[in-house]
């Protein structure tokens, strides 16, 4: 389903755009105040944009370096070229530890391959630990938004829920109850099952050190308790130096959930005979695209992504769809630009239109990237491509014909006033493919130029 049409459906849910707002309201609040404390941010978001250039331009060397420290630390490293070879993976080294479960840490990468459901065809269980990713599980659902995944959902919506799923009778809708009641559900799995599988927020190719953030202590308990610790962290996630995390984590924090540094920071490096931590490590490199974005030098940029999500809490596509409406795993202005690059240019075609170029998304990203730059670029993509809305060229080239006559741009200027052309009207013939997928604007009672006729003296 395209963008466009998906979007229609968001948009007629009022439900839906009031937790949006609501919640994104917040989130920004809160980052801003955060960031104003830090003089010098400005000169953080190059030094994290710098980081990150260097590690992608030298991405081989330092894929291996980090291969042979996680060796030399008693960790395994695995490495997956697309999806299917990183479930497979997964899949194998979970069956290898005995078991038939595993306790997940919130992944993107693992949504992105989906892992909960390969591992599911495979007889494997996967938990989801993470408050926000349980919600989603027990709900059939999909996750709506990178840090918040069920951000569509408001506390009576969790609190049915969790009566209907988790047996839980008399909850109130309060989080402090809420989270009780998930806690409950999930410290049985804590203490039970024997495989953890996580995701990364860096992985350090000087020392082999592996950084996880998060908010609620799940993800320590995952990487920590079970004998053994799966990591699955896509090949952009490196960084050269230990030092670099100096600069990334504070970063990632004030963008992501306006903190001045996350609640909880893991970092673990290989396997522990000791029993303090997992006794068998294996870390899963995952490409699936990446290198082919990494070859364009427009949309290579796209691979800084800390996955901080600060770009959808300003988005204002976003925030009146949601993220079910990109129809990708990563949403909003982010995933305008990833999924149609990691996915393919033909399945995600309309997503680079998702938005309106306001520049809002490039203002907050911690690591610069330039969101529109690459909408733009991959809005050409498009079209060369042969993928835009079919008879746009001649829509266009119909619509210069119009602005480039004095009279015909008069007539269109009057049909418009009287209500001939205007938002839900379809324009006909050549122009007809251009309003498929865009709305006209309201037009004014009068327009300059009869304004200026009647007031010149």
């Amino acid at each position: 389903m395209s963008f466009p049409t998906a979007a229609k459906s968001a948009l007629a849910n009022p439900q839906l755009r009031h937790n949006l707002a609501r919640a994104t309201r917040t989130i920004r609040a809160r980052r801003a105040a955060v960031v104003s404390e830090v003089a010098d941010w400005e000169r953080q978001r190059e030094a994290g944009a710098a980081i990150k250039d260097a590690a992608l331009l030298d991405l081989d060397r330092q894929l291996e370096r980090l291969e042979a420290a996680v060796q030399a630390a008693g960790g395994s490293v695995h490495w997956a070229p697309d999806a299917a070879a990183a479930t497979a993976i997964i899949a194998r080294l979970v069956r290898a530890a005995g078991s038939t479960e595993a306790i997940k840490v919130k992944s993107m990468a693992s949504e992105e391959i989906g892992l909960d459901e390969a591992l599911a065809a495979a007889g494997i269980t996967a938990h989801e630990t993470d408050l926000a990713e349980l919600i989603v599980q027990l709900g059939d659902d999909r996750p709506s938004h990178i840090l918040v995944p069920a951000i569509h959902r408001n506390r009576v919506e969790i609190r049915d829920l969790f009566e209907a799923k988790l047996g839980e009778r008399g909850l109130s809708p309060e989080p402090r109850e809420l989270a009780a009641a998930a806690r409950r559900h999930l410290r049985e799995r804590f203490l039970s099952v024997g495989v953890g599988i996580s995701g990364a927020n860096f992985a350090v190719a000087e020392t082999g050190a592996v950084c996880l953030v998060e908010s609620e202590g799940n993800g320590r308990m995952c990487t920590t308790l079970p004998h053994t610790l799966i990591t699955l962290m896509g090949i952009e996630k490196v960084v050269p130096r230990f030092a670099d995390l100096a600069t990334m984590l504070p970063l990632l924090a004030r963008s992501a959930t306006g903190e001045r540094m996350n609640p909880y920071t893991s970092l673990w490096t290989g396997a522990r005979e000791d029993g303090d931590g997992p006794r068998d490590f294996h870390l899963v490199l995952l490409d699936n695209g990446r290198t082919d974005v990494l070859a364009d030098a427009v949309g290579r940029q796209s691979l800084r992504c800390i996955r901080c999500s600060a770009c959808l809490n300003v988005c204002p596509v976003y925030e009146r769809t949601g993220g079910h409406a990109y129809e990708s795993t990563y949403p909003g202005p982010i995933g305008a630009i990833l999924s149609p690059q990691l996915s393919g240019m033909r399945e995600h075609a309309s997503l680079p239109a998702a938005s309106t170029l306001c520049g809002a998304c490039y203002e907050v990203c911690p690591v610069k990237i330039d969101i529109p730059a690459v909408l733009v670029h991959l809005r050409a993509r498009v079209v060369a491509g042969g993928q835009a809305p079919r008879g746009e060229g001649a829509a266009m080239r119909a619509l210069a014909r119009i602005l480039l006559s004095r009279r015909g741009y008069e007539a269109a200027q009057r049909a418009a006033r009287h209500g001939e052309l205007g938002p839900g009207q379809r324009l006909l013939g050549p122009l007809a493919a251009w309003t498929v997928s865009r709305e006209l604007p309201q037009a004014p009672a009068q327009s300059f130029r009869g304004w200026w006729h009647e007031h010149r003296a």
